[in-house]
């Protein structure tokens, strides 16, 4: 991994780094992100890190004001239950477009994701079945061939990606997620696209039933955003943020 970041600049580095910090968890929704302590921390100058920053914000990660700096972006309860209205649109779509042009080698990788969902739950894997569950989805979103399509959802996902775990929590039995990840693969096996685009929607507007009777005061409480806890650190996140505290140092 050292070999293929000696490639990366500095602002990619500091961006790659924030950015799983966000997505993870551990640079929670409405953290303020100010330049100086950042650079300080990371043992760089400040325009990796305005830059970083900036790219974060098209990606719609944190919002830049003019007297709070940046912002981790934080959800409310609307602002969630329209995201996850935008996701089942485009789901919606992308399932449409990919169906019919799908190879059965290609609904075989796919249906890969759904096995590696259940060995994850079984042994308590939940960052696992979280990453299997979104190449699932983000499978038909790639075999649709749009590159507006991918870019808009890629961007929104990215967005919904820090309550990940609450999404879980809305969603409910494991069990019951994996069904429905099936039956869609049956519909897309058996090429027909209006059901598999009925199911994709179904599937997706489980979590915002759920989510229109909770109230906007418990959304926001601490306990659901976080219900689990941080995400754990991966291998590769310890040695990048290494890497920026001490040998990319001397690069600002």
């Amino acid at each position: 991994m050292v070999g293929k970041l000696g490639n990366k600049t500095l602002r990619e580095l500091v961006h790659a780094h924030l950015k799983e910090e966000i997505l993870a968890n551990r640079i929670t929704p409405g953290s303020v992100l100010q330049e100086v302590p950042l650079a300080a921390s990371l043992g760089v100058s400040r325009g990796p890190i305005r830059e970083a920053l900036g790219s974060l914000a098209a990606e719609g990660l944190v919002t830049i004001t003019p007297r709070r700096g940046a912002v981790v972006t934080s959800f409310t309860k609307e602002d969630f239950l329209e995201a996850y209205q935008v996701r089942e649109v485009l789901e919606q779509l992308a399932v449409r477009i990919a169906v019919p042009r799908m190879s059965d080698a290609e609904l075989d990788r796919v249906d890969a994701q759904i096995e590696e969902m259940i060995r994850c739950s079984a042994v308590g894997d939940d960052t696992g079945f979280f990453e299997a569950n979104a190449a699932f989805h983000e499978a038909f979103v790639v075999a649709s061939a749009n590159s507006k399509l991918i870019e808009i959802y890629r961007r929104l996902v990215g967005q919904m990606q820090p309550y990940r775990r609450p999404s879980a929590q809305l969603r409910g039995s494991l069990d019951r997620s994996v069904a429905e990840h099936r039956a869609i693969m049956r519909a897309a096996r058996d090429r027909d696209v209006d059901r598999a685009v009925a199911l994709v929607g179904d599937h997706i507007r489980v979590p915002q039933r759920r989510l229109e009777g909770i109230s906007e005061d418990d959304f926001a409480t601490e306990g659901f955003l976080r219900s689990d806890g941080p995400m754990p650190r991966s291998e590769s996140d310890v040695e990048l943020s290494g890497m920026l505290r001490g040998d990319l140092a001397g690069r600002s």
